[in-house]
């Protein structure tokens, strides 16, 4: 169990032994990162990594470190699937907050085109308001986030439908269509003794 979060108890192998998971370099990587001055949160990342590169289960890694169940099964799965070198990609800790001025900023562009901006598209993404918000504010969110906090504003990077005024009377390609009642057709040909027929040449 961690007493002290940056001085971890637990006793790792060489990296001579052959492990699970890990490729012979990814451990090396692994065991040159695992370092006293690293945040505990990194430090942690690693020692499950290694851990279960080792062979140890889910239960026992979370005893000998002291971490959830959560926490350990992501990075043994992270371990598994191969991109234990990502170790340091993921940030620690909660999203960051945005403030006020961020949503303003966000709402004042996302109701104007991107070319006003000087961009060559037409229309938002989230992607590319995250991208532009995190040159102007420092802080760049998930797409996801974006969107999130899009809809709470009730805005969205999706053009809105046309209202069924302006769709009344035009097909989707914007012509004219002619509704009648067939009926009606057909009684006015019969009553005046014919019915006419379309043929195709």
């Amino acid at each position: 169990m961690l007493s002290d979060r940056s001085n971890s108890q637990v006793k790792m192998s060489k990296s001579d032994v052959h492990g699970n998971y890990l490729t012979f370099f990814q451990r090396k990587l692994l065991e040159k990162n695992l370092d006293d001055k690293l945040p505990w949160q990194y430090r942690q990342r690693i020692e499950i990594m290694l851990l279960a590169d080792e062979g140890k289960t889910q239960g026992q890694i979370c005893k000998a470190i002291g971490c959830s169940p959560g926490t350990a099964r992501h990075w043994i799965l992270v371990a598994k699937s191969g991109q234990a070198h990502q170790w340091n990609n993921h940030p620690i800790g909660r999203p960051q907050e945005v403030n006020e001025q961020y949503l303003e900023r966000l709402k004042e562009l996302v109701t104007n085109s991107p070319k006003e901006f000087g961009y060559v598209f037409g229309r938002w993404t989230a992607n590319w308001l995250s991208k532009h918000l995190a040159t102007e504010f420092g802080t760049q969110l998930s797409d996801r986030h974006i969107n999130r906090l899009l809809k709470q504003m009730g805005l969205s990077t999706k053009p809105k439908p046309p209202k069924a005024e302006e769709m009344s009377g035009q097909d989707i390609n914007g012509k004219n269509i002619v509704i009648r009642d067939l009926n009606f057709d057909i009684n006015q040909s019969k009553s005046l003794g014919m019915l006419s027929f379309n043929t195709f040449n």
